[in-house]
């Protein structure tokens, strides 16, 4: 095992898989000349030349369908965002095209396209570059949504993600790029819907994705020093959802709160708490609890971003509100 960056695995995952298929290219704003926004494709230029890495005016909607017509070509795209908040001008050609056109031609076009970038609050950036998209796109038939936690996921994941025949979409995080982490030395993948137990337990389970699984891991440790014992489900895919693990350990746990980024009406944690409900209801001891940002575009201010989004103080007072109730 050696210890990489979070963005030196995203790096490695696509530089492995373009040495491996030359129809695979990446595109976007900054990817080549300045070796990426966030140095995610430092270096990639110099190796697979301007043919392969390519750099995009400011025309999120333009290259996403530039992208979309090579895959349909044969071809196998990834597509960066500097920011999954940009790419709402390019969600016409994700949504209308990637996501439809292989049922609306009969099975005729394949969509091999990866689209990916840095999702959510990422600081002091405002409502209109702090927004999770998640739920969003985990509504549309057709896309499959990822969510990485870590280095080892994010190359896994986004190594499966390239080789799928439909479009995925990675969301990652600004503020996880320089997270350290072990992988292995050699190739391997991790697959999509499938989701991790980080942490075993017995008492509460704990489900969450992306960088909210700081707050979910950093939850059950501080529960554990008082004795509740939580397991922590990393959810790692939004769509297709892992929905066996979620029941499985929910019914040794009775107790499920979920973290999730987005917004609380309509979140990725409101469809968990549905799915547990209708196959695990009988196994409930306690209701499930959500914990989301407030119901309010991101503020600016220091204090109210941390009073908005979810923290670990208020997943402690969830875990030990369920884990109280008695049966």
């Amino acid at each position: 095992m050696r210890t990489v960056q979070f963005r030196e695995a995203l790096n490695e995952a696509m530089s492995e898989e373009m040495r491996r298929d030359p129809d695979i290219f990446l595109m976007g704003e900054e990817v080549a000349e300045y070796n990426g926004a966030y140095k995610v494709s430092k270096g990639m230029l110099a190796e697979f030349g301007p043919k392969r890495v390519i750099d995009t005016p400011i025309t999120e909607l333009g290259f996403a369908g530039i992208g979309v017509g090579a895959a349909m070509n044969g071809l196998r795209p990834i597509i960066e965002f500097m920011t999954w908040n940009f790419a709402l001008l390019a969600s016409d050609q994700i949504i209308n095209s990637a996501a439809k056109i292989p049922q609306m031609s009969g099975g005729q076009f394949h969509l091999p396209i990866t689209f990916r970038g840095p999702n959510a609050s990422a600081g002091q950036l405002a409502a209109t570059h702090s927004q999770s998209y998640e739920s969003l796109y985990a509504n549309i038939p057709g896309l499959k949504v990822v969510t990485p936690s870590n280095p080892y996921d994010a190359k896994g994941l986004l190594k499966s993600a390239i080789r799928d025949d439909d479009p995925v979409l990675v969301m990652e995080s600004e503020r996880m790029y320089g997270d350290k982490g072990e992988i292995p030395e050699g190739e391997y993948l991790v697959p999509i819907g499938v989701a991790d137990i980080k942490r075993a337990g017995t008492q509460a389970t704990i489900a969450s994705f992306g960088k909210m699984m700081k707050v979910a891991l950093g939850a059950a440790e501080e529960l554990a020093k008082e004795g509740i014992d939580c397991e922590v489900i990393d959810l790692r895919t939004i769509r297709p959802l892992d929905e066996a693990t979620l029941v499985n350990s929910v019914k040794k746990t009775n107790r499920l709160v979920v973290v999730d980024e987005h917004f609380p009406y309509g979140s990725i944690a409101t469809e968990v708490a549905f799915r547990v409900q209708r196959h695990a209801f009988d196994y409930l001891d306690a209701p499930v609890v959500r914990i989301t940002q407030a119901d309010t575009p991101l503020p600016f201010a220091t204090n109210l971003i941390e009073e908005s989004l979810p923290n670990i103080k208020r997943v402690v007072e969830a875990v030990k509100g369920v884990a109280y109730v008695k049966a």
